[in-house]
């Protein structure tokens, strides 16, 4: 049966094989349900269709394997409060049969990834998006877990220069730096903690057949406190004349805006190196943000 596409070094094996062995000891009720690979699941996470309305989530690496509980413990809570489906996790399996992690059972949403530079509606898309995380950071943040990407920038320093040098001959590395060197001096969020996805990429969002968002998905990296990472959207998805408008609706000073744009560019540097040989599309994607961040002028 087929595997899904290995992204990371020492990635177990995960299959549908797999997938039937897990399900029909740990959650029989299911064991009679087709189980298919989904062709574009997540770097940290393996998908699989379970019948037409599950999914069976299986961590790809270590560092994802903890992230499920996040998701059991706190979507359930969150979900009533935000305007748009979020994953709804039913069942947490344990690990067995070889494979060495805790791993998901979940409702199926419908929908598909919207693509840079292909969106029907990127002004209604950069609304929709603006609304659900306006929503989210509503949401009572007490006693809500350490949001993954709540840290300052410093904190990416080591990593964002390493993958400058190692893109050198392929990105105009001296602009890179000092564009970096610049996102440094800025000041750190100075307000208060509130509720953020941490992770807008294409690949955690879904539209429908008319550009709409139709739900946001992989909540791993949520948390609470500096919500600017949610601001990456921006550069990874949205063109710049639809960028305006998520700007607004989220009142994001100048300070906030370029805190954003510095998140999305290092993010998408740290991608290209590590996945370049192994996820075409996401080395892709990081590839035109850090195109559209060096051409933007106010940065």
């Amino acid at each position: 049966m087929c595997a899904a596409a290995r992204m990371h070094p020492d990635e177990p094996v995960v299959d549908a094989a797999l997938v039937r062995r897990l399900i029909s000891a740990q959650f029989p009720q299911w064991e009679r349900l087709p189980i298919t690979p989904v062709a574009r699941a997540g770097a940290d996470n393996a998908m699989f269709r379970l019948g037409p309305e599950l999914a069976v989530r299986l961590p790809r690496v270590e560092w994802a394997a903890g992230d499920l509980r996040r998701e059991h413990q706190w979507l359930p809570a969150l979900a009533p409060r935000l305007p748009l489906p979020v994953p709804a996790p039913l069942a947490l399996g344990r690990p067995a049969a070889g494979y060495p992690w805790e791993w998901s059972v979940l409702r199926w949403i419908d929908g598909v990834n919207p693509a840079a530079g292909a969106l029907t509606a990127p002004g209604a898309l950069a609304r929709d998006l603006a609304g659900f995380v306006s929503a989210l950071r509503a949401v009572d943040p007490a006693n809500g877990p350490a949001g993954h990407r709540s840290a300052p920038l410093a904190s990416r320093d080591g990593a964002t220069r390493a993958a400058i040098a190692q893109l050198a001959g392929s990105i105009d590395t001296a602009a890179a730096t000092a564009l970096w060197d610049k996102a440094l001096r800025l000041p750190d969020y100075a307000g208060p903690p509130v509720w953020m996805h941490g992770d807008l990429t294409p690949g955690n969002l879904l539209v429908s057949r008319t550009g709409r968002l139709a739900a946001v998905i992989d909540f791993a990296l949520m948390g609470v406190g500096d919500p600017t990472a949610d601001l990456i959207a921006a550069w990874n998805l949205l063109p710049a004349t639809a960028r305006p408008a998520y700007r607004a609706a989220l009142r994001a000073d100048d300070a906030t805006w370029a805190r954003g744009r510095a998140w999305a560019f290092s993010i998408a540097l740290v991608t290209i190196p590590y996945y370049r040989h192994t996820d075409a599309a996401r080395t892709a994607n990081a590839r035109h943000v850090v195109r559209e961040v060096l051409a933007d002028r106010s940065a």
